[in-house]
């Protein structure tokens, strides 16, 4: 259970954290690893907005091109 002021006073049972420490230490490796997620993710969406930019160029070209022709 956590203390009045959201102090964790847990007790050890079951590899509970007891140490604001390593709980930190906890914390802090769960938010980088959300930092590279995060990352990931925006580097996928900017291949995915860079290929439909090129899709829609390519798209306006025949586009263009077939609106020539008639």
């Amino acid at each position: 259970m956590s203390g009045p002021n959201g102090d964790p006073n847990i007790s050890t049972d079951d590899d509970v954290i007891t140490e604001p420490s390593t709980l930190l230490d906890q914390i802090n490796s769960c938010l980088d690893d959300l930092e590279e997620r995060n990352d990931s993710l925006n580097d996928q969406l900017h291949e995915l907005l860079e290929s439909n930019w090129q899709a829609w160029q390519e798209f306006r070209v025949q586009l263009n091109g077939s609106c020539l022709v008639k």
